[in-house]
């Protein structure tokens, strides 16, 4: 493993510890502290994924022009300003701006770290090194163990002080999002000292977009990805709400997310092995995508059972679609894009699909306010709709090892 590979991966583990210390619970906030209803809760969350997702082509282009470290900087400071504005934001409308606050910082961050995370990955496999997935599912369980140790703090901030709410109090909300704030602050001084510069003959001083709306077999791609993160959105929405219809609390949402965190670290590296042996990068995407319609037809099916029974369920069967998805997905981008704008088309990739999963959200949250099984079987016809717009094949290229590496 490489020096950056290594920093980038460890990155990607200290931001999810303070991002998912604070977003598993943030719905409960506010339905519960703040009193929103269903709509607007499902239409804040809406605003954050699209704030955050829907930016990334934004932090893209501008790590294609300017290297990826002042952006990733950038990202932090502005995440540690937003939990700061969040644990202490008492209206809708200061919610709604903090949670766009931390979800642009995330869109200057996230991508400059995926795309560079990218180009190291095919440098190695070009190298002699690992299949590029390898390199790519290491990131990913680097990031799921941060989303493993994250809820658990949030849980313990939130109920483990024994106050007997049986939910997040605006007080104890509160203390969370400062310690995800403080996270970010050790972040952002990690980054300070150790983020590789770019040379500047690599870097572009224009960025081109009609290339982007040309490329039919990447904008098939995205909308393929739209669908998935549409669904995994449901973590943040209809998980809660199952949970509160069958537990009339929250408490187990911690352990829940922790319980996909440790799906990812255990499973993700042997299952991308399997299934990089027996498939091509997009049939391992459409599979993903079949393993998470499964997830809601199964929840559905299991209401009846009571108890926690279809949450766990839900939560097993999404983690290992989402654990098929996204490296395979992300190891697609390369191949299909001009090697100088890979920020660009990394950052689209997750815009488009934030821009869908803000058109998602509010229907999704109204839908979810409806008891049985129908709004969970509805749900699930989205990722069988995703499995039509992914390419058929993709060929694999050497271009990428041409782009001048971090110095």
């Amino acid at each position: 493993m490489t020096s950056l590979t290594r920093l980038l991966i460890l990155s990607q583990f200290a931001f999810n510890v303070g991002f998912f210390a604070v977003l598993p619970y943030l719905a409960d906030h506010l339905g519960g502290a703040l009193g929103l209803g269903g709509w607007l809760v499902g239409l804040i969350l809406g605003l954050r994924t699209f704030s955050q997702q829907g930016m990334f082509v934004v932090g893209g282009a501008l790590t294609d022009r300017y290297g990826a470290r002042p952006i990733v900087l950038t990202g932090c400071a502005l995440r540690v300003a937003g939990f700061v504005w969040l644990a202490f934001a008492a209206s809708t409308w200061a919610v709604a701006g903090a949670v766009v606050l931390v979800g642009f910082a995330a869109a200057l961050f996230s991508p400059a770290v995926e795309t560079e995370i990218a180009r190291e990955a095919v440098r190695v496999e070009i190298g002699g090194g690992p299949a590029r997935t390898r390199t790519l599912a290491l990131f990913s369980t680097g990031g799921q163990a941060g989303a493993l140790v994250g809820p658990v703090v949030g849980a313990l901030l939130l109920y483990g002080t024994g106050s007997g709410d049986g939910g997040a109090s605006g007080g104890h909300f509160r203390a969370a999002c400062l310690a995800g704030a403080v996270v970010f602050a050790v972040v952002l001084a990690g980054h300070w000292r150790l983020m590789p510069g770019t040379r500047p003959e690599a870097r572009r001083t224009a960025t081109e977009w009609r290339p982007l709306l040309r490329n039919r077999r990447f904008l098939g791609l995205a909308l393929a990805y739209s669908a998935y993160l549409l669904s995994y959105n449901q973590l943040y929405l209809a998980l809660p709400a199952e949970l509160d219809r069958a537990t009339g609390s929250q408490q187990a949402l911690g352990w829940l997310f922790a319980l996909s965190s440790v799906l990812v670290v255990v499973g993700q590296l042997p299952l991308e092995r399997r299934a990089a042996a027996r498939l091509s990068w997009p049939g391992m995407v459409r599979c993903g995508l079949a393993l998470i319609a499964v997830a809601f037809a199964a929840t559905g099916a299991l209401l009846t059972l009571g108890g926690l029974w279809p949450a766990v369920a839900f939560t097993v069967l999404l983690t290992l679609g989402q654990m098929l998805v996204v490296p395979a997905a992300r190891a697609c981008v390369p191949e299909l894009v001009d090697p100088e704008r890979l920020g660009l088309f990394t950052g689209a990739l997750s815009s488009l699909s934030g821009l869908v999963v803000l058109l998602g959200a509010a229907p999704a949250g109204a839908l979810l306010e409806r008891p049985g099984p129908v709004p969970w079987l509805v749900l699930g016809l989205v990722p069988l709709l995703g499995m039509v717009f992914v390419p058929r094949t993709v060929t694999r290229r050497a271009r990428m090892a041409e782009v001048t590496a971090p110095t």
